[in-house]
């Protein structure tokens, strides 16, 4: 019997083994729009990178200073990353994990989470981030856009990001619902109180 966590790690393994990245090599445009907005928040370097995926935006942050763990499902996909880290003679702690069963154990100063979506996974990341901690979040929203099929449980209904983090002590800075792109998407930058 097949388990849906090999079914996933076949699905993104397959996706990760094409020749290009999947996503692209430069970062998400969020991540890149607030970098310094986010250097100026972060207490310390030490940064997560939740489903890092070829590591695109791990890659950007160890550019910047950062000292990155990247966690993936996909072996195929870390195996990109760490050919790109060593082009570009960079260090970030590549893991493989998956994140169903995971526990963050570690403290960072920075958590990023983009286009995954484990609803359990957020409090623990939240309660993972040192005091003045910044945790920046961007993932698909439900919507008539949505580029192919995905499973409802895997998008945000509207409203339902901002609402997660309303109930962490904390500020939201620069919330956004984009549901009419070409990739809906949630966002937000929530700093730890």
């Amino acid at each position: 019997m097949v388990h849906d966590r090999d079914n996933s790690n076949l699905k993104w393994d397959q996706r990760f083994r094409t020749e290009e990245c999947v996503l692209g090599n430069d970062p998400s445009a969020y991540l890149s729009d607030n970098i310094e907005l986010i250097k100026k928040l972060a207490p310390g370097k030490r940064a997560l990178d939740i489903a890092c995926g070829e590591g695109r935006n791990s890659i950007y942050l160890a550019k910047q200073g950062f000292e990155v763990v990247g966690l993936d499902i996909s072996k195929a996909g870390l195996e990109k990353a760490r050919d790109w880290m060593a082009r570009e003679s960079l260090r970030i702690d590549l893991r493989t994990v998956d994140l169903q069963n995971y526990h963050i154990t570690e403290k960072y100063d920075l958590i990023i989470n983009f286009n995954f979506l484990l609803r359990d996974l957020i409090p623990e990341a939240v309660a993972a981030l040192e005091p003045g901690g910044v945790l920046v979040f961007d993932t698909l929203m439900d919507s008539p856009y949505v580029p192919c099929p995905h499973k409802k449980e895997h998008l945000l209904a509207p409203g339902e990001l901002l609402a997660i983090f309303s109930t962490f002590k904390g500020e939201i800075l620069l919330p956004e619902e984009r549901p009419y792109d070409q990739m809906p998407t949630a966002k937000l930058i929530f700093r730890k109180g």
